[in-house]
């Protein structure tokens, strides 16, 4: 009996071993991040067009001076992917941008390594954009009259220096009334809260919108009702707006005349591109990154189970002018652990299928 349940422990931890060395095999190491870091303006294509004319006028973006949350003592800030992807967007469509903050000076940023790409080291590395970035203008120093549109990027900071803040109040009213467009993406609609118009009504009322949700925010801090003042997606929906929300770390945006939403990181460049689009301007073409193929293929899931998932990879897969147009495994497999950890199994497996189809593909192509 003793030698049965030792020979089936054994085999159960190979399996499990084997198991776990089989999914270890579907997901790629990390990019160079020290190769990557030397990534400069004129390394990436999409910036080097230029459309019809470069006087297109000016879009503020607005970033938070806030880097802890509240009480908690934890350290915050600006979404660094969320400022740098929107500025190359508006710079390649002939816009002049400038960026500020409440407090003016330099913002704190939030980084992730595992998030950066080709825009963002290429920000860091362009000598105009970080001059603006690391001298931000204070919001009582804007004069809002200058700007087309206003772009107000998230990060958890917002939560506490937008919502309130007269200067954001009075720059949102003025761009609106002029005809201009605003734009938000994650945290960042948190500046759009509590705003009544000259006309006594709310600027939300009746407007469609978007943001980090419920959520995905009590996922990721499960106190956050008492970390932050208010939870984004409640006070919304408190302000009469028709709140929009897509399904847990994918891409939504939300469309409303002029006014242009997201719900968080990976809405960034659509948002953007929906601004040009509600300015008048057809955007200059732009190759889509891995990320964004993935979240494609996550959307595809979302909308038809593994079997739309996969056609999406296999339409990816498909050689285009010679090129491959691959996805990020790395991102698809954190989404398969988020699966796991809401106690999905069925989703886990199907993105672990989808994985190895990615892997299968991206081989056969290369081969």
């Amino acid at each position: 009996m003793l030698k049965k349940i030792l020979v089936t422990a054994l085999c159960s931890t190979l399996l499990i071993l084997g198991c776990g060395y089989w999914l270890k095999g579907l997901i790629p190491p990390a990019p160079d991040q020290q190769l990557m870091a030397r990534t400069q303006v004129e390394d990436i294509p999409y910036l080097q067009q230029s459309p019809s004319t470069n006087d297109r006028g000016r879009i503020l973006m607005v970033v938070t001076s806030t880097a802890t949350m509240g009480k908690s003592g934890k350290k915050t800030g600006y979404e660094f992917t969320e400022l740098t992807r929107p500025y190359y967007v508006f710079r390649a469509n002939g816009f002049e941008v400038d960026i500020a903050s409440p407090l003016g000076g330099e913002p704190p940023a939030v980084m992730d390594k595992d998030d950066m790409g080709p825009f963002d080291y290429a920000f860091l590395n362009d000598i105009v954009a970080m001059k603006k970035l690391r001298n931000s203008i204070a919001l009582a120093e804007v004069e809002a009259e200058q700007y087309r549109g206003v772009f107000f990027a998230g990060g958890k900071g917002a939560m506490f220096d937008f919502p309130g803040n007269p200067e954001i109040q009075n720059l949102v009213a003025s761009i609106h009334s002029n005809k201009g467009v605003i734009g938000a993406v994650c945290h960042g609609p948190a500046a759009l809260v509590d705003i009544t118009l000259d006309t006594g009504t709310r600027l939300l009322q009746g407007r469609r919108v978007s943001s980090f949700t419920n959520e995905e925010e009590l996922f990721l801090i499960p106190d956050a009702e008492q970390v932050f003042p208010f939870l984004l997606e409640s006070r919304l929906r408190s302000n009469g707006a028709i709140f929009e929300a897509g399904p847990p770390y994918l891409r939504q945006v939300s469309i409303d005349d002029r006014l242009v939403t997201g719900q968080n990181p990976w809405s960034s460049w659509q948002v953007t591109e929906a601004m040009v689009k509600a300015l008048g301007y057809q955007p200059v073409p732009r190759a889509k990154t891995d990320s964004e193929r993935t979240v494609e293929v996550l959307l595809s899931y979302e909308r038809a189970g593994y079997t739309g998932g996969a056609a999406k990879i296999e339409d990816f897969f498909r050689l285009e002018n010679g090129e491959q147009q691959a996805i990020d495994r790395r991102l698809l497999a954190m989404h398969g652990i988020v699966a796991v950890m809401q106690g999905q199994l069925g989703k886990a497996l199907s993105i672990v299928r989808l994985l190895s189809l990615a892997k299968t593909l991206q081989h056969r192509e290369q081969t």
